[in-house]
């Protein structure tokens, strides 16, 4: 029992010298790699501020600026370890730590995956700079302005003041108006006057109106053209252009050329027709309306006192 003891002992020993022997011949590859790991701790704090100082040259938004950051800076700690690993002649447990780094980002990858796709629009619309917060866009059947951006979705704010969540890669993967892009937009007012009114006139008024009344673009003349024969009036659409940032001046500047067209058209004596719709009670060829109902029944309610062969015409307004 003793005899057993003492050789386990010896063989313990003997294992203990021979780690000590492995470790005094790798001991200049462990300084190596602590000089790397040294060197990597502090580089990697000087890479995250050089990456941080050339994003800020293609966006100003600091969330997609500091992810970047974190990532690249990541991928270089990443990169480290690898290389002390490989210093320290640890290649199978290289080997299994990139076959379990694959494994996991594979399963990673699976389960978050719109949300990878949305980080990763994000960060390329930040890049590509499709817009910014207070931009007034159209995107996905909303409008409205952008009221924040986030790395995962788009928060848009409509003119009745409701807030819209879009994912990132539902914005990027779909047409996207900008209207802040370019401040100038065209704005259409469609009218329309009677039929015994004067056209020429009319486009003359209208114009003068727009012209005279509301601001405009020189570069952009005032454009009115007559588009169809309506059922109780000539319709036509005027347009002119103007420098407009945001809805409010859009629907003001609409309202203002309203007001100045009607003005102009009542000073004028231009008529904008009612819809009139005309009932005919006696029909020719079918069952006249006296005929259903006696003469002295509708005199009796009030309704009529004329003749049988009396022709009602009623205008609705």
């Amino acid at each position: 029992m003793f005899q057993q003891f003492q050789e386990s002992i010896t063989h313990l020993i003997d294992k203990l010298k021979g780690w000590m022997d492995g470790l005094i011949v790798a001991l200049p590859n462990i300084i190596l790699a602590v000089i790397i790991l040294v060197a990597a701790f502090f580089a990697s704090s000087y890479i995250k501020r050089s990456v941080q100082k050339v994003m800020r040259r293609f966006s100003h938004n600091e969330t997609i600026i500091g992810v970047m950051s974190n990532i690249i800076t990541a991928v270089f700690i990443m990169v480290t370890i690898f290389l002390v690993l490989g210093i320290l002649n640890l290649d199978k447990a290289l080997t299994s730590l990139l076959a379990g780094a694959g494994v996991i980002g594979l399963a990673v990858g699976l389960a978050l995956q719109d949300p990878m796709i949305n980080l990763f629009s994000g960060v390329l619309m930040s890049v590509r700079d499709y817009y910014k917060v207070g931009d007034l866009v159209e995107t996905n059947g909303y409008f409205g302005e952008i009221a924040s951006i986030s790395l995962r979705s788009t928060i848009l704010k409509t003119p009745d003041g409701q807030e819209v969540i879009i994912p990132n890669k539902d914005v990027l993967q779909n047409p996207i108006t900008n209207y802040s892009h370019t401040p100038r937009r065209r704005i259409d007012i469609s009218c329309g006057v009677a039929y015994n009114d004067d056209l020429e006139t009319v486009r003359t008024i209208a114009i003068n109106a727009i012209e005279n009344h509301i601001q405009f673009m020189d570069s952009k003349p005032v454009e009115l053209f007559f588009t169809e024969f309506g059922d109780s009036s000539i319709n036509f659409t005027i347009r002119f252009w103007q420098r407009i940032i945001t809805k409010r001046d859009y629907l003001s500047a609409q309202s203002e050329a309203i007001i100045a067209i009607k003005k102009a058209f009542d000073k004028e004596g231009i008529s904008i027709p009612f819809p009139i719709r005309t009932l005919d009670f006696g029909v020719e060829g079918g069952v006249r309306l006296d005929d259903i109902y006696p003469l002295q029944s509708i005199q009796k309610n009030g309704k009529s006192n004329k003749s049988a062969n009396h022709k009602e015409v009623a205008s609705i307004h």
